[in-house]
């Protein structure tokens, strides 16, 4: 027992020396949800007093993280996400042995360490959906439907994509799905009474629903099936260890678990398809049956092949170690040495921090700032209040942030209008156009119904992308 909790712990140790290489980074979505939770220490209710189109757990586990950037944040996260392993940890014991779970729990860590940094490193709701997801399934497994039903209701506050969770408990509990759903609807019934009685529920509804079916309604993809196949090979060539266990599980499997296994992959599929972007984080979906499946499927091929198993597996695992590991050693060194990092993908964020700063200089705690564009880090970094219900312009615009670089048609222009005619009745002290020099055609300035507004206001700073406006005397 020692040593196996000894392994189990160095997956914790890895996954917090790997985030905390990111001290100085927040990664978009990661910065949303922080953003959301800065609003919340501060008195704002969310859905009520500012708009988010996300289900409320993930800001309020960031208020439990301390609604913070930095090592706190980095630790913090870093726990939550080996949780998950554990989870996958306990669930792959249960259901076959513990070779099994300690195997789950290593891929499901190096997993969630050498992929994509924007995508492992915030804690957005896919990411975040890890730990409950896995605890339904493993009391589907146990055969709690009771607690199967709570968890997949928890992984639905978390993210919509829930739903599918509590699919596959239903599937598997088909003989008590009753007691599953009665366990679902009781706690999603007591959010919407928190909800209800916090003034939110309307705004719930309108933000996280009706936003988000308009949302998922429009994918920006030319060809969306071609880009899904792309990204999902692309994903598939990166988690190559788990995709040649998941088949080794098909072929060496003869039990009964392989319907459910069967069920399980295949709703988890459809949830990373549902409005055709497979965006890296959507997989975060995909990753745990994986996970399981994979780790029995590499045990059961291993015990007939050990060492041919183990080298292409080995091989296999190198491929995204090779990929992503050495942003690690980068960062660690730059860190080390007290420089900037040199990075292009953290430009964005660079940038935030640095018009940050220009803000900090001017402003008083008790003044209020407006972030034009998708830039939710630019709260994080000045700690400002929000001037208006908007923590992104995306219901101002009525352009997704995925698009709004090279896209300026809306997806709901009536909504943006009526958005905007709010936003002309605020006065924040700042405004932030993050969005202008990227789509001229998003420019703040190019609103002609916020223009007499606009006029309140007058530029006194700028970056290389974004400019800063600051209310007049």
């Amino acid at each position: 027992m020692k040593r196996r909790w000894t392994a189990l712990f160095a997956l914790f140790i890895a996954l917090a020396a790997a985030r905390l290489c990111h001290i100085r980074i927040l990664w978009p979505d990661g910065d949303y949800h922080l953003a959301a939770a800065r609003q919340i220490v501060q008195g704002a209710v969310i859905y009520r007093d500012f708009w988010f189109d996300k289900p409320p757990l993930d800001p309020l586990l960031h208020v439990l993280f301390g609604a913070r950037a930095g090592a706190p944040l980095m630790l913090a996260s870093a726990a939550y996400l080996w949780l998950a392993c554990l989870a996958a940890y306990f669930l792959a014991r249960r259901l076959w042995s513990e070779p099994e779970g300690l195997l789950a729990a290593g891929l499901l860590c190096l997993h969630l360490i050498f992929y994509l940094p924007s995508a492992v490193i915030p804690l957005p709701v896919d990411a975040a959906m890890l730990v409950p997801h896995l605890a339904a399934v493993g009391a589907a497994a146990a055969g709690w439907p009771l607690v199967a039903g709570v968890a997949a209701a928890i992984a639905f506050l978390f993210n919509v994509k829930g739903l599918f969770v509590l699919a596959v408990c239903l599937f598997w509990l088909s003989d008590r799905w009753r007691r599953t759903l009665a366990g679902f609807v009781s706690v999603c019934v007591l959010a919407a009474v928190a909800l209800a009685a916090a003034g939110a529920l309307s705004g719930y509804i309108d933000q996280v629903w009706r936003w988000g079916i308009v949302y998922a309604g429009s994918s920006p993809e030319t060809h969306p099936y071609l880009n899904g196949a792309a990204r999902t090979a692309n994903w598939l060539g990166f988690h190559a260890a788990i995709a040649l266990g998941t088949l080794c599980f098909f072929w060496k499997e003869h039990d009964g678990m392989r319907r459910r296994a069967a069920v399980w992959l295949a709703i988890s599929a459809a949830a990373v398809a549902i409005g055709l972007r497979f965006a890296p984080r959507y997989f975060f979906q995909w990753l745990p049956v994986m996970v399981l499946l994979g780790a029995r499927g590499l045990r059961l091929a291993y015990k007939q092949r050990p060492r041919l198993i183990a080298a292409t597996a080995c091989l296999l695992l190198l491929v995204p170690v090779v990929r992503f590991g050495p942003r690690y050693f980068l960062l660690a060194a730059d860190l080390a040495a007290g420089r900037r990092h040199a990075w292009d993908d953290i430009r964005l964020d660079q940038d935030s921090r640095q018009a940050a700063e220009l803000i900090r200089r001017q402003a008083r705690p008790s003044e209020t700032l407006l972030v034009w564009g998708y830039r939710p880090a630019i709260f994080v970094y000045t700690g400002l209040k929000a001037g208006s219900p908007f923590l992104d312009s995306q219901p101002l615009t009525g352009v997704p942030a995925e698009r709004h670089f090279y896209v300026s048609n809306p997806v709901d222009s009536r909504l943006a209008r009526a958005n905007r005619a709010e936003l002309s009745r605020c006065n924040p002290t700042f405004i932030v156009d993050a969005l202008g020099f990227a789509n001229p055609n998003l420019a703040i300035h190019r609103f002609a119904d916020l223009k007499p507004w606009l006029d309140n206001y007058q530029l006194f700073a700028q970056t290389q992308l974004s400019r800063i406006y600051r209310r007049k005397p």
